[in-house]
C-alpha cells in the first residue's frame, strides 16, 4: 500500500518561546513507530508540529525518505500543505456532513490519487468496511479515529504524524483500536511518529523511542534498549521497567500461560492468548526483588539467574537502579530492578554479581 522507503530521517530544530526553548538534533528510523515520550509540557507536540511544519524553527533541518523538506541555510522550507504527510490529532476531525466513504475520498482527492490506490487494503487494514456508509456521528471515538487514521494513509503520505490519538477515549475505545494500531505497526512500510505521555501505550507500540524533557531529547534508540538504561533521566526513574517480546508457549492445567524468551520463561495468569502467539511484556523495575540464592518458601513464581551490569543512584533518596543480564542465552534480555541502597549494601550488589531476580509482576501489553 505504500512505497517502501531507503534512508533515515534527520532533523535539527531550535525554537525559542517565551519560557521555553525547544532544541533537538535526532536520526531516526525510516520505518515503524517512533514514540515522542514525556510529561505535559515536555516539547512533544511542539516537535511534531516543527516535522508537519506548522511550527517553523529558523536554522532548522530535516529530511524526510533522503528529500530534503527544511534547510533553512540552503533557503529551502516546504510549507504544510506541499510535505506529503498524514496527521491524525486527538480528535478524529471528520466531516460532519460526508458519510466515512465521503471522508475518505476527500482524503484521497488532496493526494490525487484518482484511482483510489490501496482504498481496500487501508479499509480493510482498519476494520472500517462495515462503517463506509454511516455519517460521523453515529461512530463512537475509536471508530472515528479509525476512519481519521485510514484517511491519512489515503494521501499516500511519506510520513504519518500522530499527536495522542487515544488521549480522548476511554479505556474501552483505547482497547477497542490499539490493535489495529498494532497491525499499522506490522504493516506499514513509512516512519509514524507517535506522541503520547502512556508509558504501556508506547511500550505496546513503538520500535524506537525519544524521551522528551525540557525541550530535549534526553535520550533516544530503539525501545527495548533504551527502556532498559539505568542511567534514565529522573523525571522518566518512576515508570521504568523493560518491554520483552515473547512467544505463548502453552497454557498450563493450573491456569497459567507459560511464556518463553531468550534465556527464560515467565509465568503468567492465564490471558486468552493461543499458543504460538507473540507478544510484548512490561516488566516495572519496582516489581523486580534481588536475592542471591533461590528460595522455594516464597509465593513469587518468576524467579531467573542474571548477572549485575550496573548500579545507579537515583534521586529519590536511599534507591538505586539495578541494570542486570539475564544469563544462559547471549540473546537474553536486559532487566531493571529498583531497590533500596540499603538492600544493595547488604546483598553486596555490585556489577558482576550473580543474582536471582524475582519479578512479582508482568504486565502483557498484546
Amino acid at each position: 500500500m505504500i512505497r517502501p522507503q531507503a534512508h533515515p530521517m534527520e532533523a535539527r530544530f531550535h525554537l525559542v518561546y517565551p519560557g521555553f526553548t525547544l532544541k533537538v538534533d535526532l536520526c531516526l528510523p525510516e520505518k515503524g513507530i517512533t514514540a515522542l515520550f514525556g510529561h505535559s509540557g515536555s516539547g512533544k507536540t511542539t516537535l511534531l508540529r516543527c516535522f508537519a511544519g506548522l511550527n517553523r524553527a529558523p536554522g532548522g533541518y530535516l529530511v524526510v525518505d533522503g528529500t530534503c523538506w527544511q534547510d533553512d541555510a540552503a533557503g529551502i522550507f516546504l510549507p504544510t500543505h506541499r510535505r506529503p504527510l498524514g496527521l491524525v490529532f486527538q480528535e478524529a476531525s471528520l466531516f460532519p456532513h460526508l458519510t466515512v466513504r465521503k471522508n475518505l475520498e476527500y482524503g484521497m482527492k488532496r493526494a490525487d490519487n484518482r484511482a483510489g490506490e490501496g482504498f481496500d487494503a487501508c479499509i480493510d487494514l482498519l476494520g472500517i468496511r462495515p462503517l463506509l456508509d454511516r455519517n460521523p456521528a453515529s461512530l463512537s471515538g475509536g471508530e472515528r479515529q479509525r476512519v481519521a487514521v485510514a484517511r491519512a494513509l489515503l494521501t499516500r503520505p511519506r510520513l504519518l504524524l500522530m499527536d495522542e490519538p487515544l488521549a480522548a477515549l476511554d479505556l474501552k475505545r483505547k482497547q477497542e483500536i490499539l490493535p489495529y494500531l498494532e497491525k499499522l505497526h506490522d504493516e506499514l512500510d513509512i516512519p509514524v511518529l507517535y506522541v503520547s505521555h502512556a508509558p504501556d501505550e508506547v511500550a505496546r507500540l513503538a520500535d524506537h523511542l525519544v524521551l522528551m524533557e525540557g525541550g530535549r531529547a534526553l535520550a533516544s534508540g530503539p525501545l527495548m534498549e533504551t527502556l532498559a538504561r539505568a542511567d534514565l533521566p529522573p523525571a522518566f526513574a518512576d515508570d521504568a521497567g523493560v518491554v520483552w517480546e515473547a512467544n505463548v508457549a502453552a497454557i498450563e492445567d493450573d491456569g497459567l500461560t507459560r511464556l518463553e524468551f531468550p534465556g527464560g520463561k515467565l509465568y503468567v495468569s492465564q490471558q486468552g492468548k493461543t499458543p504460538g502467539k507473540r507478544l510484548r511484556c512490561r516488566i516495572h523495575a519496582k516489581d523486580v526483588s534481588l536475592a542471591l540464592a533461590t528460595h522455594n518458601d516464597i509465593s513469587i513464581l518468576n524467579i531467573l539467574e542474571a548477572s549485575v551490569r550496573s548500579v545507579v543512584p537515583l534521586e529519590t533518596p536511599g534507591h538505586v537502579m539495578v541494570q542486570l543480564k539475564l544469563r544462559g542465552d547471549e540473546q537474553a534480555p536486559l532487566l531493571l530492578a529498583r531497590i533500596t541502597q540499603r538492600s544493595c549494601a547488604a546483598l553486596d550488589i555490585v556489577p558482576g554479581r550473580v543474582v536471582m531476580a524475582q519479578i512479582k509482576a508482568v504486565a502483557l501489553l498484546g
